[in-house]
């Protein structure tokens, strides 16, 4: 059984981006399963405290679990045209002490989600940039803007049948993708 792991760029208690992963973590079926991993926990990274041999708890357990995965899906808003910082922090930790980058070969995708019109586009071009220093192959097509987030969710709280549907279609292209790169 191939493991995803979600990220999502997130903290926001009624975050949209957590919505649109909580929508899309079903659709991994079969031979896959995904799983959301949390990254609220994760301090500020510190080059100082790897070059010590002092990581945190928290960096260490993180490794250790991107170790686990085969893949990772980044679900993110935008924040000022970048990444939030959370997301970038997250890919920091994972690709120290030099030598030891946790991301490198695992297939990701990204989805970016904003109550703007463009969908997160800064956001998701800025976060590919990282990906491809941290050499983790990455979804090219479809790409997945979702804009106006906010217009996409149902009253009872959930994502909307015609952005679940799209959702969909960007899960099948990825499980497509990653099944490509993991024969």
């Amino acid at each position: 059984m191939a493991k995803i792991g979600i990220i999502i760029g997130s903290l926001r208690k009624g975050s949209f981006n957590r919505k649109v992963a909580e929508t899309i973590l079903p659709m991994f079926k079969g031979d896959l399963e995904a799983d959301i991993i949390e990254i609220a926990e994760l301090e500020m990274y510190n080059q100082d405290l790897d070059d010590e041999s002092t990581p945190t708890q928290a960096w260490t357990d993180f490794r250790e679990k991107i170790k686990l995965y085969d893949g990772i899906v980044f679900v993110t808003p935008e924040y000022n045209r970048s990444v939030p910082a959370v997301i970038k922090n997250a890919i920091d930790v994972g690709s120290r002490p030099y030598g030891a980058n946790v991301w490198d070969g695992k297939p990701a995708a990204v989805i970016t989600a904003s109550t703007g019109a463009i969908g997160g586009f800064g956001s998701n071009h800025i976060l590919r940039q990282s990906l491809v220093f941290v050499n983790m192959p990455t979804l090219q097509q479809p790409e997945a803007y979702l804009g106006h987030i906010d217009s996409s969710i149902t009253e009872d709280g959930k994502i909307d049948q015609r952005t679940s549907d799209y959702l969909q279609g960007i899960v099948n292209s990825y499980i497509e993708f990653f099944k490509q790169l993991t024969k």
